[in-house]
């Protein structure tokens, strides 16, 4: 009995999985040991990877997604994630380099962005926040 009680409330206490899509290792690095005290935090360095990941079981609760990327652009990932019914439902806050706003990213179906260098306590409060249950 107590066995059961303890393995449902592992279940309710599992950590947020936080998926980071950076082409840059020290970005990558840096942002995973920010977060893995209260995050499950997967790390990949392009987009083609990101989707992939996305779509398999289990998937992660919300993804941090560079847009410069080579390649696969982080708007072209998050216009993929956004058009596929598995993975829509994903929040998407984009990492930028850029000091503007970026529109064109909460277009594509993004719930934020945040300019780089990431300020850890305003990146927290935004995981808190687009992490919440609704």
């Amino acid at each position: 009995m107590m066995e059961n009680t303890l393995a449902s409330a592992n279940k309710s206490t599992e950590k947020p999985t936080i998926l980071v899509v950076d082409d840059t290792p020290e970005n990558l690095l840096l942002i995973s040991d920010l977060l893995r005290k209260l995050y499950k935090v997967k790390v990949v360095n392009n987009g083609p990877r990101a989707l992939s990941i996305a779509q398999a079981d289990p998937q992660p609760d919300l993804i941090l997604l560079d847009i410069m990327m080579p390649g696969m652009d982080g708007y072209e990932a998050c216009q993929q994630l956004k058009s596929n019914p598995a993975t829509q439902n994903i929040p998407v806050v984009f990492l930028t380099a850029r000091t503007e706003e970026d529109e064109k990213g909460l277009e594509l179906g993004a719930v934020g962005y945040l300019t780089k260098p990431v300020k850890s306590a305003l990146l927290m409060e935004v995981l808190k926040t687009h992490l919440a249950p609704h």
